[in-house]
């Protein structure tokens, strides 16, 4: 069963993860899309969900730096004609580089040219390799071209690069990386009530993948968007031990709006760290520290000027 409507001119594929879809994934995709215009052909990605080593090695999956829905995100915008997401499984994993090329990608997305990065790696055990596609496309009639890494500062950019900066609060080097700052999507859910009472009304992030990689817990400068605004604030990542509250959460007070985005999805962006999480004596006391908070929030987001992607904050 074919994945994709028929094309006759076949179709320009590039495989891979693509986690976090950083400049050297844009590299690769931007090659496929100008190839697939001028022969009149489509461009299309083939990736997995979810990542590979959760199958093949869950102790060695790394925390994602895009959640699925994030990942569809910014792929709607980089001029694909298909992104085919392949349910990966230990069924998936068997495959030979043979089996995999023959009928997924040809059989099913009728590729006739593959463009790969040049770390690629395919089929069971990772045993596919450039050279077994060049050998394949000679018996199977397609082209083989290899994109060379996107480097900054002369090192390659590279997931694990970008993880981490993230880890290790590096947002600066992060944004450098991926081409746009870091950030999560997910739904705005009902909290205490606690910071409108203190007179500083906070959104509370829910519903986010337990697989997202995030920076260090903190207060943060933020930008947020909704699929009908958005806006500047300050975030509280982490625990609320002056309420004695030790769980992780994620809030955010939003600057100059009075908007109720309850249930509705939202992206975030950190944009820069402000200070630890730390417990006060009382609120009075937290009050006068989120006011300096707010202060040194609003100084940060002054000196960034505001990125956010021609997107919309979506689940789907």
């Amino acid at each position: 069963m074919r994945l994709l409507p028929p094309h006759p001119a076949g179709t320009v594929v590039t495989v891979g993860t693509f986690d976090g879809v950083h400049l050297g994934h844009l590299g690769v995709l931007h090659e496929i899309v100008a190839r697939a215009r001028s022969a009149d052909r489509l461009s299309v990605l083939v990736t997995f969900e979810p990542h590979p080593l959760e199958v093949v090695n869950p102790q060695a999956a790394p925390l994602l730096l895009t959640s699925p829905p994030e990942r569809r995100e910014v792929l709607a915008v980089t001029g694909l004609d298909y992104a085919v997401f392949l349910r990966f499984d230990r069924q998936l994993a068997e495959f030979s580089p043979e089996r995999f090329v023959r009928e997924v990608l040809i059989g099913r997305c009728g590729m006739r040219d593959l463009v790969i990065g040049h770390d690629h790696g395919f089929g069971r055990g990772r045993s596919g390799d450039a050279e077994t596609l060049r050998r394949l496309g000679a018996s199977d009639g397609f082209t083989v071209d290899v994109v060379g890494a996107v480097e900054l500062g002369g090192h390659p950019i590279s997931s694990t690069a970008i993880r981490r900066a993230v880890a290790g609060g590096d947002l600066a080097t992060a944004r450098r990386l991926l081409g746009r700052p870091y950030s999560l999507s997910g739904r705005v859910v009902r909290g205490e009530g606690r910071g409108r009472r203190m007179g500083i009304p906070t959104i509370n992030l829910g519903e986010y993948s337990d697989r997202k990689l995030l920076p260090p817990d903190g207060v943060y400068a933020a930008r947020v968007e909704w699929a009908s605004g958005q806006a500047g604030g300050m975030l509280n990542q982490g625990p609320r031990p002056t309420f004695g509250e030790m769980r992780r959460g994620l809030e955010v007070h939003l600057f100059g709006v009075e908007v109720d985005l309850y249930d509705q999805w939202v992206r975030v962006e950190w944009v820069e760290r402000l200070r630890d999480v730390q417990r006060f004596a009382d609120a009075s006391h937290l009050t006068e520290q989120l006011q300096r908070d707010r202060a040194a929030a609003l100084d940060a987001l002054a000196r960034h000027a505001p990125s956010m992607d021609p997107r919309r904050a979506s689940h789907a």
